[in-house]
């Protein structure tokens, strides 16, 4: 089981999109037993985190370079708003993979996403996408370079999660050296374009995964053969697809603490 099970995933209104490819709202739920994955995510999130007393914590999640096993301590629903290819050097102030693998409050982060940490706090869950909607606008950098760039971005990221490839080819495809490309995806997305790739065939095996066989799991999700599949899902999740599947994962370990940051 996933924590990605629990969501329930929409698209972002449109006065959103350029800051957020989705929205997942996950109730607080009371049956704390399960154990669950935290799947690695090539994406930075921002989480609405509120426990049964009505205190909320706004969080900054940086990209699963690997999978985190967890097991819930008490009821906490979450709002869970995930940052576009781009978005996050210019909400959140630093390059995405200063975060990687971090949890940090988000009025600690030295970009102007900090200055809504108050209101994010205390609006009423409904009233989050509003307000965001009404304040971010006005923020969108408008620069030729970075349009360019964020464009670039953005085919990068459509290219690898839909067909996952050679770096080399990709770079090639879009005219730019794989040095630009590895620059461009550790400033926005936080992760290199080849964990990328490896995280997007994970997630590609763990959405496919039921009666289909794992050779054609394999090829769907463009490994070179079953073997390939086997050993890059043992090293992001920590245990073999036969394993995992049969719910025999790694015992839940702490959760993350919170890095602080000195803006």
């Amino acid at each position: 089981m996933t924590a990605e099970d629990f969501e329930d995933p929409v698209a972002p209104p449109e006065s959103l999109r350029p800051w957020f490819t989705e929205i997942g709202r996950i109730p607080a739920f009371f049956d704390l037993s399960p154990k669950f994955a935290h799947v690695p995510q090539a994406a930075t999130t921002i989480v609405l985190r509120g426990d049964a007393s009505d205190h909320r914590d706004v969080l900054v999640v940086g990209p699963h370079t690997r999978a985190v096993y967890a097991a819930a301590k008490q009821p906490v629903g979450c709002l869970r708003l995930r940052l576009a290819p781009g978005a996050v050097q210019p909400l959140l102030g630093l390059p995405a993979a200063d975060l990687a693998d971090k949890v940090v409050l988000i009025s600690d982060v030295p970009g102007v996403a900090a200055d809504f940490a108050a209101e994010l706090t205390e609006l009423n869950l409904d009233e989050v996408l509003p307000f965001l909607g009404s304040v971010l606008p006005q923020h969108i950098p408008t620069s030729d370079i970075h349009q360019a760039h964020r464009r670039l971005l953005e085919s990068a990221v459509h290219a690898l999660s839909t067909a996952p490839g050679s770096i080399t080819d990709l770079a090639a495809a879009l005219s730019v050296s794989e040095r630009h490309l590895r620059n461009l995806f550790s400033a926005g997305i936080g992760v290199s374009p080849k964990h990328f790739a490896r995280i997007t065939r994970i997630r590609q095996v763990l959405a496919a995964a039921g009666n289909t066989p794992w050779s054609d799991l394999a090829h769907t999700a463009s490994f070179y053969d079953q073997s390939h599949m086997v050993a890059d899902f043992r090293s992001l999740m920590g245990v073999t697809p036969d394993r995992f599947f049969r719910g025999i994962v790694p015992a839940p370990s702490p959760c993350r603490s919170i890095t602080m940051l000195s803006k």
